[in-house]
């Protein structure tokens, strides 16, 4: 998928300065890292009064997981006069996933219309410069000062850290893998109710978290994080020991908020430790979760009272991978003069004493890594952050683009609703079926040849049995992609929509076939409620799938299609099987779901 997005880039549509100090704007950026200790804060100089409009409108494109922090700046900023060039200055700050952005960043935002693209790109990390860079045919040479830190953590239920002793030692990054491998690892610790050591990675593809937990699994594999090289990387025998390291992976999500939505159900239903035993995540997550904060698509956040088991941000001996946050002005030909002395003008403040505390207040470390003493208690925050420097742009990018060859295999059953509302049209001559269709074959692009998938379709004429059924079993993609393409083509609209029916049958097929070596998972599209005379209910469903999770899971990721769907079912089953439900109530943004969806496995 990957390859069929970068092929329309725009490689050189942007050359994009360094952030430098207030003081030196104008002067050739330093190519020397500065330390903490080294970082002097200037006093922010806003205007005497406030420039004429029409204000000049600076768009900033944040990464999902700073969003907050960058908000919090663009505020603080805009909350004192300020004059560029003899106007006002107003900030709209957008977000997205991080790998995308950086594809976007590299094809000169040529699928958002001139008006919308941004003048300032701040991502949550340094690597993600370099990805667009790579992906630009390094064409684009990107470079920007840090306004944030946010270490890069393991984070774990406070239970299971203690448990394990790690509240008091810290393990290595090899520590936490061998126990991430180990089945037995709870129960010899008086623990076998907790199951198996459950450790979630987001997908590197998009998650700076992710990318980090790759990083490190190639550290561990190569005996040495501080100083990887690429030709390590690229050693038979330190891929083989990366995918060793992924095999313990209970599935990827898309982003870290999606791990912790569900470590936060799993502490209302009961216990996280039923969910999660460690995930990896900046330490702004673990605060929020902590707080109260959760998000299930790592946009909308929604505030609740803390949880009943707090995490722990555990941090690893040897150093601590850090998100930078680098601020980036852009020059593309959309960018005004106007537009860049107020990005100038922005980002500047972002590195006076002002700016630094509004990073603060959003549970960021600053750039002298200083902390909110209140947030870093609910955060449980170590005292400073002994870091690992990122490796060079060559090992970074490395590390990205080889995860379609050392992540954990899925075996992946795809089951479509084809009852009689699948023949609706949702476009002049495109039925909900025909966009379903698109949308999948569009999804098939993320799996490799290893991976295992198959396609089934439920519905029924009259009191038949349900129909059409398995029509591609799960196999070797490689071998049966061919088959399951013309298969899906072949899908017609049918009558009824026994939904509880077909998701019980193929979950238990798929946990008869349970292979602890891949992610076993459903991808369920529906657009309807169940509708049938069979018999089936959901909570004899959900009761199925939870027992399954226990022993057998089988990862049921729902996805509601149209407004008709039954979005309270479909969360139900999803939540119940460990997995996660995706929302496409509108038709539309089908590709875009479904795209999000399959990074999970």
């Amino acid at each position: 998928m990957a390859a069929a997005v970068l092929a329309g880039l725009i490689a050189g549509a942007l050359v994009l300065p360094a952030l430098i100090s207030p003081a030196r704007v104008g002067s050739a950026p330093s190519t020397a890292p500065e330390t903490q200790a080294e970082v002097v804060l200037s006093e922010d100089r806003p205007a005497v009064s406030a420039g004429a409009g029409p204000c000049i409108s600076l768009k900033v494109l944040a990464s999902l997981e700073n969003a907050d922090m960058v908000r919090s700046l663009a505020a603080s900023y805009i909350a004192k006069p300020r004059s560029v060039d003899g106007r006002c200055v107003t900030v709209d700050v957008s977000q997205d996933k991080s790998g995308v952005a950086a594809i976007n960043a590299a094809g000169g935002f040529a699928s958002i219309p001139a008006s919308g693209r941004p003048a300032v790109w701040l991502p949550d990390s340094s690597a993600w410069l370099r990805v667009a860079e790579d992906q630009a045919g390094n064409s684009l040479h990107l470079d920007g000062g840090s306004v944030a830190r946010s270490g890069i953590v393991v984070a774990m239920p406070a239970s299971m850290a203690k448990a394990i002793g790690w509240d008091t030692k810290a393990p290595s990054w090899a520590d936490v893998i061998a126990a991430s491998k180990d089945p037995g690892v709870w129960a010899r610790l008086g623990h076998g109710d907790w199951g198996k050591f459950k450790f979630g990675k987001a997908s590197p593809t998009v998650s700076t978290s992710g990318l980090m937990g790759l990083l490190a699994s190639y550290g561990v594999a190569a005996g040495n994080l501080t100083d990887l090289t690429k030709e390590q990387l690229a050693q038979p025998a330190v891929i083989s020991k990366v995918k060793d390291g992924e095999l313990s992976i209970s599935h990827y999500m898309a982003t870290p908020e999606h791990f912790l939505w569900h470590a936060r159900q799993a502490d209302d239903g009961g216990a996280v430790s039923d969910f999660l035993s460690a995930v990896i995540v900046d330490e702004k997550s673990v605060w929020d979760y902590n707080r109260g904060i959760s998000s299930n698509d790592g946009v909308t956040k929604q505030a609740g009272s803390p949880p009943k088991e707090q995490l722990l941000p555990i941090y690893p001996s040897g150093g601590v991978l850090v998100a930078d946050n680098p601020a980036v002005s852009l020059t593309g030909d959309w960018v005004s003069s106007q537009q860049r002395l107020a990005a100038d003008d922005f980002l500047a403040y972002a590195r006076t004493q002002q700016g630094q505390e509004a990073v603060k207040t959003t549970g960021y470390r600053t750039i002298q890594d200083k902390t909110d003493p209140g947030i870093a208690e609910t955060g449980h925050y170590a005292q400073s952050l002994p870091t690992v420097p990122l490796p060079g742009a060559d090992v970074l990018v490395s590390v990205q683009k080889s995860f379609p060859e050392v992540r954990k295999r899925a075996r992946a059953l795809f089951l479509v609703d084809v009852s009689g509302s699948m023949g609706q049209e949702i476009a002049p001559g495109r039925t909900r079926l025909q966009g379903a269709k698109n949308a999948i074959t569009r999804a098939l692009d993320h799996f490799t040849g290893d991976d295992q998938v198959g396609l089934a379709a439920f519905s029924q004429v009259g009191n038949g049995p349900l129909a059409p059924g398995l029509v591609s079993p799960v196999s070797a993609f490689k071998t049966n992609k061919t088959d399951l393409l013309a298969k899906l083509n072949a899908l017609q609209p049918m009558t009824a929509t026994p939904l509880f029916e077909a998701v019980g049958e193929f979950a238990a097929k798929q946990a008869r076939e349970y292979n602890e070596s891949e992610i076993n998972t459903i991808v369920l599209l529906s657009d309807g409620k169940n509708d049938t005379t069979h018999p089936g209910d959901l909570k004899s469903l959900t009761e199925l799938l939870g027992h399954q999770h226990h022993s057998t899971p089988v990862l049921v990721f729902t996805l509601a299609y149209g407004a008709d769907a039954d979005t309270d079912s479909l969360r139900a089953i999803a939540k119940a099987s460990g997995a996660h439900f995706y929302d496409a109530t509108d038709p539309n943004r089908l590709d875009a779901v479904l795209g999000d969806l399959v990074t999970s496995f």
